[in-house]
């Protein structure tokens, strides 16, 4: 069983600014709510009522809304950073708490993605495999749209931002607690731990769901977009 989850909800989201301006970027709001609200509502509706969150940049905004976490009915503990110490440092720092000292496996998550994600697959899939690490892995949309030519360079069409025959990187993982000494104190996980990883031991999750990582104001549009029209099964 999986009840616990490490989010990463330090970062500063200076592309989101002016919505950054006073707070930290997982509390900027997408329809109503902060999305770290709508990150833990997605985890809990997959049974994950503990939470550590890596915090940082103005953490009080964070626990002044969240608190013990009593009030949405789940457990949470705050990992404080007054230096940065990377995602993977943050990560490592994380599991030294007691709400996850006893787990054998934990979801990792950036704070700022939305999903709709069945999160449930994630694990099983994991658990079967035994896997140290699992990663979510989407499909890498294109930017911009592409323009269709045939043999002779004429125009026959316009696809609108395709998804590439590429998957990226989910920024949702499940870690399971031998990894936790492959953290660095100071540093970043993908560069530091994830080569140390068996490549028997390290499993992809394929995703094709709606995904988003909150990173600009487009982006904070287009999540709001899905998550006003009601798609979620989370909410």
């Amino acid at each position: 069983m999986v009840d616990s989850a490490i989010i990463l909800a330090g970062g500063k989201g200076e592309r989101l600014r002016p919505y950054t301006n006073d707070r930290p970027k997982v509390m900027v709001e997408l329809d109503g709510k902060p999305i770290l609200a709508w990150q833990i509502e997605w985890l809990k509706s997959f049974g994950i009522t503990k939470f550590v969150l890596t915090v940082s940049y103005k953490h009080e905004v964070v626990e002044e809304y969240f608190g013990d976490g009593s009030k949405f009915g789940i457990e949470i503990d705050y990992s404080i950073e007054e230096t940065p110490l990377g995602r993977g440092g943050g990560i490592k720092k994380a599991f030294q708490s007691k709400l996850v000292e006893g787990a054998s496996d934990v979801i990792v998550c950036n704070g700022d993605i939305i999903t709709k994600l069945d999160l449930s697959k994630m694990i099983k899939e994991h658990l079967n495999q035994k896997a140290l690490v699992t990663l979510l892995l989407v499909p890498y949309l294109s930017r911009w749209g592409v323009v269709k030519i045939d043999e002779e360079n004429h125009v026959i069409g316009f696809e609108e931002k395709p998804k590439l025959p590429y998957w990226i990187n989910g920024g949702i993982y499940l870690f399971n607690k031998e990894v936790e000494p492959m953290l660095p104190e100071i540093g970043d996980h993908e560069k530091e731990t994830f080569p140390k990883i068996p490549k028997n031991k390290f499993l992809g999750f394929k995703d094709e769901g709606f995904w988003r990582a909150v990173d600009v104001v487009k982006d904070k549009s287009e999540a709001e977009q899905f998550l006003s029209a009601g798609k979620t099964d989370f909410s």
